[in-house]
């Protein structure tokens, strides 16, 4: 069978349409009978170990060049000497070798060095302090050394975006232009902002998932850079929706059950989500908190020292059969809805096969 990449590249190219290899792609599945399981939700994280090999290499190169820009000009100096650095070290292995692995480390370093120079310098011309103690106030930035920082990275990710295309970059961007509106409403109405934190993070969350499904229906059968760009999007939105339905029923240890059955219901509520789009970051970040809730539901039965051993069964079980059953069950729940919106989900063709 032709490769996803050459089908996508020949879509991209004009050779095909997003039709015709719709069409190609279920042709081969009648002919081959399903003969190899497919994964609907692929990932180019690797192509080989040599991904791993060059990865390892930059982890220590960086950090040890690093140490030395630190001891040499201080820590903003240091931070936008990494930043400067792994651009160059993009130009020869993302550029050139177009190393998946490699691609992503380099660009997730630059971006958060890239911020935390750039905070170091926003902080000391806002507040007047020394660039250095601007570390200490990570944990609670200064509204307007934030929005500066972030409103800068965000545009420095779309030049890293211009020149390299690597898909995480999208996310990058994102999460900066997100943060940089939070911090704008902290600065105009902090009180209020700090009250109502986890409803602009749900209402952000939102829209990150929005923008990850424009890319997904544009791309149904996942075949070209749009649909890594996707699942980047569906991995930075996935944790800010559950965390802010959930995080405040999660008031203390002792959960009662009440709310202990709210937390599941919203996890499965979730997982229909995930099933509906194809995409399981949603599921992997309610996981924890459902893990929490079933944990307080066994221990309101009296079983306390079997808490974790029962709760860690009863997930992995959830997983494994969720995951065998992935594919009936989507088809089974796309049944129930109207065909003109199954027809724009993303992967129609394993839906109809399902």
């Amino acid at each position: 069978m032709i490769s996803d990449a050459t089908l996508g590249s020949a879509v991209d190219q004009g050779i095909l349409t997003a039709a015709q290899v719709e069409q190609l792609i279920a042709l081969e599945r009648q002919s081959a009978r399903r003969t190899e399981p497919v994964d609907d939700e692929k990932l180019r994280f690797i192509s080989g170990f040599g991904d791993v090999f060059v990865t390892m290499g930059l982890a220590l190169f960086v950090g040890a060049l690093g140490y030395f820009v630190h001891q040499a000009g201080g820590p903003t100096i240091m931070w936008a000497g990494i930043a400067a650095a792994t651009w160059a070290l993009a130009e020869f292995f993302t550029r050139r070798r177009r190393m998946a692995l490699p691609s992503i480390v380099l660009l997730v370093t630059f971006a958060v060095s890239c911020y935390l120079a750039l905070y170091s310098i926003a902080f000391a011309q806002v507040t007047g302090k020394a660039a250095v103690a601007a570390f200490v106030d990570i944990a609670a930035p200064v509204a307007g050394a934030l929005v500066i920082a972030s409103l800068a990275t965000a545009l420095l990710v779309a030049l890293h975006y211009w020149r390299f295309r690597v898909p995480i970059t999208v996310a990058a961007g994102v999460a900066a232009i997100v943060a940089a509106i939070i911090g704008v409403v902290f600065f105009l109405a902090p009180t209020f902002a700090e009250r109502a934190f986890s409803y602009f993070i749900l209402v952000a969350g939102i829209l990150v998932f929005a923008l990850a499904m424009r890319f997904d229906m544009s791309d149904p059968m996942r075949l070209t850079r749009r649909t890594d760009i996707a699942f980047w999007l569906h991995l930075l939105a996935a944790p800010m929706i559950v965390h802010s339905l959930i995080s405040n029923l999660m008031q203390a240890y002792s959960l009662d059950i009440a709310h202990a059955v709210v937390i599941l219901s919203i996890f499965l509520a979730l997982g229909l989500v995930a099933l509906l789009v194809d995409r399981r970051a949603m599921l992997v970040s309610g996981l924890g908190y459902a893990g929490y809730a079933f944990g307080a539901l066994i221990r309101q039965t009296g079983l306390s020292n079997e808490t974790v051993p029962l709760t860690l069964l009863v997930l992995g079980a959830f997983v494994l059969l969720l995951s065998a059953g992935w594919r009936p069950l989507r088809g089974a729940l796309t049944k129930l809805l109207p065909q003109d919106l199954v027809r724009r989900l993303p992967h129609p063709a394993t839906i109809s096969t399902a």
